[in-house]
């Protein structure tokens, strides 16, 4: 929630009796009529007193709290999130929309927002996620496990297309290749996700979002079929807790539902550190489906018309497989 300020206004004066002048009977006279009491000021004038007694005791500038994000940013020194140059939120719609994001993910609470943003900026500046894109990952560790599509063709208002990252893990050859250097791993990961940004195309974006309303954000895809271990091995879990905790730091408000499909009971641990890292009302859009041929069935409230006949066949649509439809990171 954005922070409040309390402010008791002083109290109004009542106006002042006239002064006594010359022509005033001497206290040994007659008792002259009463001086009226002084009247009360009218509703309208109290309310105006205390307007003006509240603004003198307000901060000469009030910034909002995006305007606050935008300096903390600068004063940050990285210039740059998610492909998007930061700028004065006020005359810059994507930067705003990322400034919002912030905010959002922390309720409105800016000293949260201004902690998460300062700590992305500086994972950004180190990891260089933009040239992640360019890097070409090792084939056989890391080919057909995740890909992105884009759905929909609305060149006017491209918000209202659907973008997939997609992560196959059932298609993991080798436990120790694919997961045994965690960092290799993390890299080829946020690559994928900065993939999926260039299409979401935020540096483009026209339309400013609030607290409620945000079509900028992805759906996610965790496919399980066929995974070849049947317990899980310390680095599985070494690079499932990494991800999510880079994920939730570096990439809030980024998501729009996310679906894990085809999924074994023995995945159940991958839930205990999600809930450890990512936020309550996150986790809510969490959906484990042990049949990944139902998916095609979740997404009849889409902008984007039949959009779950346009998802692989696999999944219930009757789309080109990931493959043909999709992109990889570069290998």
């Amino acid at each position: 929630a954005a922070q409040e300020t309390t402010v008791t206004a002083g109290a109004s004066e009542a106006p002042k009796a006239a002064p006594v002048t010359a022509n005033t009977a001497a206290p040994s006279a007659a008792p002259a009529a009463a001086e009226p009491s002084p009247s009360p000021a009218a509703p309208e004038t109290q309310s105006a007193l205390a307007a003006a007694e509240t603004e003198k005791e307000l901060p000469i500038s009030e910034e909002s709290p995006l305007a606050q994000l935008w300096k903390t940013a600068q004063a940050t020194g990285h210039p740059e999130i998610w492909g998007v140059t930061l700028a004065d939120p006020d005359t810059h719609i994507p930067s705003q929309i990322v400034l919002q994001k912030y905010l959002n993910a922390n309720d409105g609470d800016l000293v949260k927002a201004k902690d998460q943003l300062v700590k992305t900026l500086e994972w950004r500046a180190k990891m260089q996620p933009l040239e992640l894109v360019k890097k070409v990952f090792n084939k056989a560790k890391f080919e057909g496990l995740g890909f992105v599509t884009t759905h929909g063709d609305d060149v006017v208002e491209p918000e209202n297309n659907e973008i997939f990252t997609w992560n196959i893990y059932g298609g993991v050859k080798s436990i120790e290749e694919t997961f045994g250097n965690v960092d290799e791993f993390i890299a080829w990961r946020v690559a994928l996700m900065e993939l999926a940004l260039q299409e979401l195309s935020l540096s483009t974006a026209t339309k400013p979002i609030t607290a409620t309303e945000d079509p900028y954000k992805i759906f996610q895809v965790h496919d399980y079929k066929s995974i070849s271990f049947l317990r899980s091995p310390p680095q599985v879990k070494s690079a499932s807790a990494e991800t999510i905790k880079v994920f939730a730091q570096n990439y809030p408000e980024l998501l729009k539902e996310k679906f894990f499909v085809n999924v074994p009971a023995i995945m159940g641990f991958v839930y205990s550190f999600m809930k450890l890292f990512v936020a309550a009302k996150t986790i809510k859009k969490f959906h484990p489906m042990s049949n990944g041929g139902n998916l095609a069935l979740e997404f009849a409230d889409s902008k984007v018309k039949d959009l779950g006949q346009q998802l692989p066949a696999e999944y219930g649509g009757k789309g080109k497989d990931l493959k043909a439809q999709g992109k990889e990171p570069l290998l």
